[in-house]
Protein backbone atom coordinates (compact mmCIF):
# COMPACT_ATOMS: atom_id res chain seq x y z
CA UNK A 1 0.00 0.00 0.00
CA UNK A 2 0.90 3.69 -0.25
CA UNK A 3 0.27 6.80 0.90
CA UNK A 4 0.33 10.30 -0.17
CA UNK A 5 0.42 12.41 2.68
CA UNK A 6 0.00 16.34 2.39
CA UNK A 7 1.97 18.22 4.80
CA UNK A 8 2.70 22.51 5.47
CA UNK A 9 6.37 23.03 4.83
CA UNK A 10 7.17 24.78 8.82
CA UNK A 11 9.78 22.30 10.59
CA UNK A 12 6.75 21.76 12.95
CA UNK A 13 4.69 20.19 10.52
CA UNK A 14 7.40 18.23 9.03
CA UNK A 15 7.94 16.61 12.45
CA UNK A 16 4.65 16.03 13.02
CA UNK A 17 3.92 13.93 9.59
CA UNK A 18 7.30 12.10 10.15
CA UNK A 19 5.13 10.92 13.56
CA UNK A 20 2.34 10.11 11.71
CA UNK A 21 4.83 8.22 9.09
CA UNK A 22 6.61 6.07 11.64
CA UNK A 23 2.77 5.13 13.17
CA UNK A 24 1.95 3.89 9.98
CA UNK A 25 5.48 1.49 9.55
CA UNK A 26 4.99 0.24 13.03
CA UNK A 27 1.77 -1.10 11.86
CA UNK A 28 2.57 -1.68 8.60
CA UNK A 29 6.16 -1.61 7.77
CA UNK A 30 5.85 -2.47 3.94
CA UNK A 31 4.20 0.71 2.93
CA UNK A 32 4.77 3.33 1.16
CA UNK A 33 4.36 7.13 2.70
CA UNK A 34 5.02 9.39 0.08
CA UNK A 35 5.46 13.43 1.52
CA UNK A 36 3.74 16.18 -0.62
CA UNK A 37 5.06 19.51 0.77
CA UNK A 38 2.70 22.39 0.52
CA UNK A 39 2.68 25.87 1.20
CA UNK A 40 -0.90 27.05 2.66
CA UNK A 41 -2.25 30.53 2.56
CA UNK A 42 -1.62 31.09 5.93
CA UNK A 43 1.97 30.18 5.11
CA UNK A 44 2.66 32.96 2.63
CA UNK A 45 1.39 36.02 4.78
CA UNK A 46 2.76 37.83 7.95
CA UNK A 47 -0.66 39.33 8.78
CA UNK A 48 -2.70 38.19 11.87
CA UNK A 49 -5.04 35.17 11.07
CA UNK A 50 -8.10 36.82 12.08
CA UNK A 51 -7.50 39.68 9.65
CA UNK A 52 -7.30 37.74 6.34
CA UNK A 53 -9.81 34.88 6.61
CA UNK A 54 -8.35 32.58 9.96
CA UNK A 55 -7.53 29.37 10.75
CA UNK A 56 -9.16 27.79 7.58
CA UNK A 57 -5.92 29.23 5.34
CA UNK A 58 -3.68 26.46 6.94
CA UNK A 59 -6.30 23.81 5.78
CA UNK A 60 -7.60 24.75 2.70
CA UNK A 61 -4.85 23.72 0.31
CA UNK A 62 -4.54 20.50 1.87
CA UNK A 63 -7.90 19.79 1.62
CA UNK A 64 -8.22 21.01 -2.06
CA UNK A 65 -5.12 18.19 -2.73
CA UNK A 66 -7.49 15.29 -0.96
CA UNK A 67 -10.47 16.45 -3.26
CA UNK A 68 -8.30 16.43 -6.29
CA UNK A 69 -6.81 12.98 -5.11
CA UNK A 70 -3.00 14.54 -5.62
CA UNK A 71 -3.15 13.30 -1.46
CA UNK A 72 -4.41 10.32 0.21
CA UNK A 73 -4.41 11.77 3.84
CA UNK A 74 -3.51 15.39 5.29
CA UNK A 75 -1.77 16.28 9.01
CA UNK A 76 -2.43 19.08 10.84
CA UNK A 77 -2.18 20.73 14.16
CA UNK A 78 -5.27 19.84 14.97
CA UNK A 79 -6.16 23.51 16.91
CA UNK A 80 -5.22 25.31 13.19
CA UNK A 81 -8.25 23.16 11.90
CA UNK A 82 -12.00 24.95 12.15
CA UNK A 83 -14.18 23.12 14.38
CA UNK A 84 -16.80 23.13 11.86
CA UNK A 85 -14.85 21.58 8.31
CA UNK A 86 -16.83 20.85 5.16
CA UNK A 87 -18.67 16.91 5.18
CA UNK A 88 -16.77 15.72 2.46
CA UNK A 89 -14.20 15.60 5.10
CA UNK A 90 -13.01 13.70 8.63
CA UNK A 91 -10.88 13.83 10.82
CA UNK A 92 -9.90 9.82 10.61
CA UNK A 93 -7.18 9.98 13.22
CA UNK A 94 -5.42 11.14 16.06
CA UNK A 95 -1.98 10.91 17.79
CA UNK A 96 -1.81 11.00 21.84
CA UNK A 97 -1.71 14.30 22.69
CA UNK A 98 1.43 16.32 23.98
CA UNK A 99 1.88 18.90 26.43
CA UNK A 100 -1.62 20.65 25.81
CA UNK A 101 -0.95 24.23 27.58
CA UNK A 102 1.04 27.67 26.81
CA UNK A 103 3.75 28.70 27.72
CA UNK A 104 5.75 32.22 28.03
CA UNK A 105 9.11 32.77 27.07
CA UNK A 106 10.69 35.65 28.93
CA UNK A 107 13.54 38.37 28.49
CA UNK A 108 16.32 37.67 30.72
CA UNK A 109 15.75 38.61 34.33
CA UNK A 110 11.96 38.95 33.70
CA UNK A 111 9.61 36.34 36.18
CA UNK A 112 6.00 35.81 35.81
CA UNK A 113 5.05 38.25 38.65
CA UNK A 114 6.33 40.91 36.03
CA UNK A 115 2.98 40.47 34.42
CA UNK A 116 1.72 43.11 36.52
CA UNK A 117 3.84 45.75 34.65
CA UNK A 118 3.34 47.42 31.20
CA UNK A 119 5.24 44.85 29.41
CA UNK A 120 5.52 44.03 25.66
CA UNK A 121 4.21 40.22 25.44
CA UNK A 122 3.84 38.59 21.43
CA UNK A 123 1.44 36.61 21.11
CA UNK A 124 -0.51 35.03 18.03
CA UNK A 125 -4.24 35.10 18.90
CA UNK A 126 -7.41 36.84 20.32
CA UNK A 127 -7.21 33.69 22.54
CA UNK A 128 -4.23 34.24 24.37
CA UNK A 129 -4.61 37.83 24.20
CA UNK A 130 -8.08 37.97 25.80
CA UNK A 131 -6.65 35.77 28.65
CA UNK A 132 -3.36 37.94 28.99
CA UNK A 133 -5.37 41.53 29.31
CA UNK A 134 -7.98 39.45 31.93
CA UNK A 135 -4.52 39.24 34.28
CA UNK A 136 -3.09 42.96 33.25
CA UNK A 137 -4.97 45.70 31.09
CA UNK A 138 -1.77 47.02 31.23
CA UNK A 139 0.18 44.88 28.89
CA UNK A 140 1.12 45.84 25.65
CA UNK A 141 0.04 42.74 23.65
CA UNK A 142 1.70 42.77 19.93
CA UNK A 143 0.95 40.06 16.84
CA UNK A 144 3.51 37.51 15.85
CA UNK A 145 3.61 34.79 13.25
CA UNK A 146 6.05 32.83 11.57
CA UNK A 147 7.04 29.14 12.60
CA UNK A 148 8.18 28.64 16.30
CA UNK A 149 11.92 29.76 15.80
CA UNK A 150 10.64 32.66 13.84
CA UNK A 151 8.92 34.01 16.72
CA UNK A 152 11.61 33.02 18.93
CA UNK A 153 14.29 35.31 16.79
CA UNK A 154 11.58 38.23 16.66
CA UNK A 155 11.36 38.28 19.95
CA UNK A 156 15.09 38.86 20.28
CA UNK A 157 15.55 40.99 17.34
CA UNK A 158 12.45 43.33 18.30
CA UNK A 159 13.35 43.83 21.90
CA UNK A 160 9.70 42.21 23.01
CA UNK A 161 9.55 41.25 27.05
CA UNK A 162 7.94 37.73 26.29
CA UNK A 163 6.36 35.08 23.51
CA UNK A 164 3.63 32.96 24.38
CA UNK A 165 3.45 29.52 22.23
CA UNK A 166 2.33 26.15 22.85
CA UNK A 167 4.28 23.99 24.94
CA UNK A 168 3.70 21.02 22.60
CA UNK A 169 5.28 23.10 19.70
CA UNK A 170 8.54 23.41 21.81
CA UNK A 171 8.68 20.15 23.30
CA UNK A 172 8.05 17.92 19.52
CA UNK A 173 10.81 21.00 18.28
CA UNK A 174 13.13 20.16 21.69
CA UNK A 175 13.21 23.81 21.73
CA UNK A 176 14.82 24.79 25.71
CA UNK A 177 14.47 28.53 26.42
CA UNK A 178 16.61 29.76 29.44
CA UNK A 179 13.28 31.61 31.00
CA UNK A 180 10.28 30.03 30.57
CA UNK A 181 6.89 29.68 32.31
CA UNK A 182 4.38 27.32 31.82
CA UNK A 183 0.80 28.59 32.63
CA UNK A 184 -1.78 26.80 35.01
CA UNK A 185 -5.33 26.03 33.45
CA UNK A 186 -6.33 28.85 35.89
CA UNK A 187 -4.33 31.45 34.49
CA UNK A 188 -4.37 30.38 30.48
CA UNK A 189 -6.88 27.64 29.41
CA UNK A 190 -5.76 26.07 26.18
CA UNK A 191 -7.09 26.30 22.31
CA UNK A 192 -9.57 23.17 21.41
CA UNK A 193 -7.33 20.34 20.73
CA UNK A 194 -4.08 21.82 21.42
CA UNK A 195 -1.34 19.82 21.74
CA UNK A 196 -2.93 17.03 19.10
CA UNK A 197 -2.10 15.70 15.57
CA UNK A 198 -5.05 15.43 13.30
CA UNK A 199 -5.42 13.38 10.25
CA UNK A 200 -7.76 14.17 7.93
CA UNK A 201 -9.12 12.49 4.92
CA UNK A 202 -11.75 12.92 1.92
CA UNK A 203 -14.45 11.45 3.45
CA UNK A 204 -14.83 8.45 0.41
CA UNK A 205 -11.93 6.96 2.17
CA UNK A 206 -13.97 5.85 5.07
CA UNK A 207 -14.32 2.41 4.73
CA UNK A 208 -11.15 2.38 2.71
CA UNK A 209 -7.92 -0.16 3.43
CA UNK A 210 -5.95 3.75 4.57
CA UNK A 211 -8.66 4.01 6.84
CA UNK A 212 -9.02 0.95 8.50
CA UNK A 213 -4.82 2.02 9.01
CA UNK A 214 -5.64 4.74 10.22
CA UNK A 215 -8.01 3.63 13.06
CA UNK A 216 -4.94 1.46 14.63
CA UNK A 217 -2.81 4.76 14.63
CA UNK A 218 -5.81 6.59 16.58
CA UNK A 219 -5.37 7.32 20.56
CA UNK A 220 -9.08 6.90 21.36
CA UNK A 221 -9.05 8.79 24.59
CA UNK A 222 -7.22 11.54 22.31
CA UNK A 223 -9.75 11.32 19.79
CA UNK A 224 -12.71 11.81 21.95
CA UNK A 225 -11.65 14.57 24.18
CA UNK A 226 -10.49 16.69 21.18
CA UNK A 227 -13.79 16.39 19.36
CA UNK A 228 -15.38 16.80 22.39
CA UNK A 229 -13.58 20.12 22.74
CA UNK A 230 -14.16 21.27 19.14
CA UNK A 231 -17.49 20.45 19.41
CA UNK A 232 -17.72 22.89 22.09
CA UNK A 233 -16.26 25.47 20.00
CA UNK A 234 -18.43 24.95 16.83
CA UNK A 235 -21.84 25.04 18.80
CA UNK A 236 -20.99 28.37 20.29
CA UNK A 237 -20.70 29.08 16.34
CA UNK A 238 -16.59 30.06 17.24
CA UNK A 239 -14.07 31.16 14.57
CA UNK A 240 -10.77 32.51 14.75
CA UNK A 241 -11.81 35.81 15.94
CA UNK A 242 -13.27 33.69 19.24
CA UNK A 243 -11.70 33.91 22.73
CA UNK A 244 -12.80 30.43 23.53
CA UNK A 245 -10.92 28.06 25.51
CA UNK A 246 -11.56 24.26 26.31
CA UNK A 247 -9.98 21.68 27.83
CA UNK A 248 -11.47 17.74 28.28
CA UNK A 249 -9.30 15.11 29.89
CA UNK A 250 -10.47 11.80 29.89
CA UNK A 251 -9.34 9.06 32.91
CA UNK A 252 -11.05 5.95 32.31
CA UNK A 253 -14.52 6.10 31.45
CA UNK A 254 -14.30 9.71 34.04
CA UNK A 255 -14.60 13.05 31.49
CA UNK A 256 -13.86 16.65 32.91
CA UNK A 257 -14.99 19.27 30.53
CA UNK A 258 -13.24 22.98 31.41
CA UNK A 259 -14.38 25.82 28.90
CA UNK A 260 -13.32 29.69 28.92
CA UNK A 261 -14.85 32.19 26.88
CA UNK A 262 -14.15 36.29 27.05
CA UNK A 263 -14.75 38.96 24.95
CA UNK A 264 -11.73 40.58 22.90
CA UNK A 265 -9.87 42.62 25.52
CA UNK A 266 -10.16 40.41 28.54
CA UNK A 267 -12.81 42.77 30.77
CA UNK A 268 -15.61 39.73 30.69
CA UNK A 269 -14.23 36.01 31.31
CA UNK A 270 -16.66 33.26 31.59
CA UNK A 271 -15.74 29.91 32.96
CA UNK A 272 -17.56 26.94 33.40
CA UNK A 273 -16.57 22.99 33.77
CA UNK A 274 -18.63 19.65 34.16
CA UNK A 275 -17.39 16.38 35.05
CA UNK A 276 -19.17 13.51 33.47
CA UNK A 277 -19.21 9.84 32.73
CA UNK A 278 -18.63 8.69 28.97
CA UNK A 279 -21.49 6.93 28.06
CA UNK A 280 -23.79 9.54 29.37
CA UNK A 281 -21.38 12.14 27.21
CA UNK A 282 -24.53 13.01 24.61
CA UNK A 283 -26.79 14.32 27.29
CA UNK A 284 -24.18 15.68 29.41
CA UNK A 285 -22.88 18.12 26.72
CA UNK A 286 -26.13 19.24 25.39
CA UNK A 287 -27.26 20.46 28.73
CA UNK A 288 -23.23 21.49 28.86
CA UNK A 289 -24.20 23.56 25.74
CA UNK A 290 -27.19 24.63 26.63
CA UNK A 291 -25.88 26.61 30.29
CA UNK A 292 -23.08 28.20 28.01
CA UNK A 293 -25.52 29.57 25.97
CA UNK A 294 -27.94 30.54 28.13
CA UNK A 295 -25.50 32.19 30.39
CA UNK A 296 -24.50 34.32 27.28
CA UNK A 297 -21.21 32.83 25.87
CA UNK A 298 -22.43 33.80 22.25
CA UNK A 299 -22.77 36.41 22.68
CA UNK A 300 -19.48 37.60 25.16
CA UNK A 301 -17.33 36.18 22.47
CA UNK A 302 -18.25 38.51 19.88
CA UNK A 303 -17.83 41.82 21.50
Amino acid sequence: MKIRIATRLSPLAMLQTNEVIEKIKFYDPECICEIIQMESEGDLTDAPLHTIGGKGLFVSKLEAALVNGVADIAVHSLKDVPAKIDSQFSIAATLPREAEGDAILLKEGLTIDDLSENLKIATSGPRRKSQLLAMNSKLNIVPIRGNIQTRINKMNDENLDGLIVAKAALNRLKISHPNMYLFSEDQMLPAAAQGAIGIEVNSIELESDIENLLKLLNDESTHQATEIERGVVASLEGNCLSPISALCKIDSQDAELKVRVSNQDGTKVYNEAIRFKLKNKIDALQGFIETLIHNGAKEIIQQ
